[in-house]
């Protein structure tokens, strides 16, 4: 008897062991990071290829508003005005909002995804995501749509949260060129006003001369561009992490390799596609730094595809895309599969 009642003590204690241990802080802490992997992995990412890619951004942007002979020119002439501080000039704002978009923005992808995938396996009866996730498989017209499709929904949606931001970063890294090649004593003053200001000084300055809608300024073009390119980007790198895996002869998800070359070539791939429209939108922000709320800001260049002026500074943008994007995505299907390991101990 006491040998059979201690045994029942034993497995009561080890039931409410197991059930404290079910219900506990780690338990629940464990559960919200498989829950959130996505997310947690997006932000953690981002910081990571924001901080390594930004003097490359920093001159690209450069290169598309004011006129130089080339990279080098333009890479002289920013250190010999502004030093090194100027290729990181602005950087809280895209540190900040890029965190936050491309979280937001894998976030909304990652749901539209699987929401589209199931819309057409319940109307045409192909799964889409089990055929990527199989092993030996090519991208087709439905995997390729349905990425497409998830993309243009997440760039779209994250417009309106990144339109401000990038106006913040672009008239700080433009700043000292707008105060030195401001025409007329109105517009050398209203842009002189936009010089070594941080982030929230950069957006309050906005907002005094042009208003809160100021912020979004050139948002028609911005909207543009994140559709289509956000679409090409997820195309692009879902199909090309796809082939990789198959010519690999690995399953999907497990070749470093190609998760780097699809990071790196869905950033060059997207950028040379939507660049001529990224450049009408810079200059037509810059241009509105130059004015004060009620004057009548230039109209935005005409979007001229295979015209040379449109392209200026596209070499650094590939480059720092690529750069970016393969630090982006090693780092993002790292962070996933370890928390996805984790979660099984």
């Amino acid at each position: 008897m006491p040998d059979a009642a201690g045994g029942r003590r034993d497995g009561e204690t080890k039931k409410r062991t197991d059930s404290a241990s079910a219900i506990s802080p780690n338990g629940d802490y464990h559960s919200f990071v498989k829950r959130y992997r996505t997310e947690l992995a997006a932000s953690s990412s981002s910081v990571f290829s924001t901080l390594a890619a930004f003097p490359l951004d920093s001159v690209k942007t450069r290169m598309q508003t004011y006129q130089y002979q080339g990279f080098l020119d333009c890479v002289r002439h920013t250190y010999r005005t502004e030093k090194l501080g100027g290729f990181f000039r602005g950087v809280m704002a895209p540190m900040a909002s890029i965190t936050l978009v491309r979280t937001v923005s894998f976030s909304i992808y990652q749901r539209a995804k699987y929401s589209y995938s199931d819309w057409v396996k319940r109307n045409t009866g192909f799964d889409i995501i089990g055929h990527v996730n199989r092993q030996g498989t090519y991208p087709n017209l439905y995997s390729v749509a349905c990425f497409g499709a998830a993309g243009a929904t997440a760039g779209s949606a994250i417009t309106f949260l990144a339109c401000p931001f990038e106006l913040t970063k672009l008239s700080a890294q433009v700043s000292v060129l707008l105060a030195e090649r401001g025409t007329g004593k109105g517009s050398h003053a209203v842009a002189a006003s936009y010089q070594n200001k941080g982030t929230l000084r950069t957006m309050a300055n906005i907002i005094k001369h042009r208003g809160v809608l100021g912020l979004y300024t050139g948002f028609n073009l911005h909207l543009l561009r994140d559709t289509l390119g956000t679409a090409i980007y997820f195309m692009v790198y879902e199909s090309g992490k796809q082939i990789g895996n198959t010519f690999a002869g690995d399953h999907p998800n497990s070749n470093k390799l190609a998760v780097v070359a699809a990071g790196g070539m869905c950033g060059l791939v997207s950028w040379a596609m939507i660049y001529p429209i990224d450049s009408a939108k810079s200059i037509y922000q810059r241009n509105s730094l130059l004015y004060s709320k009620g004057q009548t800001v230039e109209p935005a260049p005409k979007i001229e595809f295979f015209k040379r002026h449109m392209y200026r500074g596209l070499g650094v943008s590939m480059s720092r895309s690529c750069v970016v994007n393969a630090i982006f995505f090693s780092s993002f299907e790292f962070i996933k599969k370890h928390i996805d390991e984790e979660a099984k101990i």
